[in-house]
């Protein structure tokens, strides 16, 4: 079993920028990749940015593309994701996830089919 742990939530005036971090641990040494979704009000799960353990390759959705980075922590289990110019439509639960490396068969979008979850982390953006 894998535990993913997250944290960094807030709320924020739009404009602004918060930090999330995530660590995984446990049974990680199967990870493939680690990233971050979230589900905004009334919306279905979506895949915002993850990032490849063997290259360290990266992917973002493409409303997050210049604003969100995500970065390691070294050969850690663990990831972070700077969000910069938050915008009111960035308010969701942000979830952290790690990926074993399985074909992709949901529907969240990302290339990623994602087996451990975080229990997510409320970021509030404020027009």
């Amino acid at each position: 079993q894998v535990q993913v742990l997250e944290s960094g939530g807030g709320l924020v005036q739009a404009g602004g920028s918060l930090r999330l971090s995530c660590a995984a641990s446990g049974r990680t040494r199967s990870t493939y990749a680690m990233g971050w979704l979230r589900q905004r009000p009334g919306k279905e799960r979506e895949f915002v940015a993850g990032m490849r353990w063997g290259d360290g390759i990266t992917h973002y959705e493409d409303s997050v593309k210049g604003r969100f980075t995500i970065y390691r922590d070294g050969g850690k289990n663990a990831v972070y994701l700077q969000m910069n110019d938050l915008e009111p439509e960035d308010t969701a639960v942000y979830y952290c996830a790690v990926s074993f490396g399985r074909e992709k068969y949901s529907n969240y979008g990302g290339p990623y089919e994602y087996d451990y979850w975080g229990q997510g982390t409320q970021v509030t953006v404020s027009a």
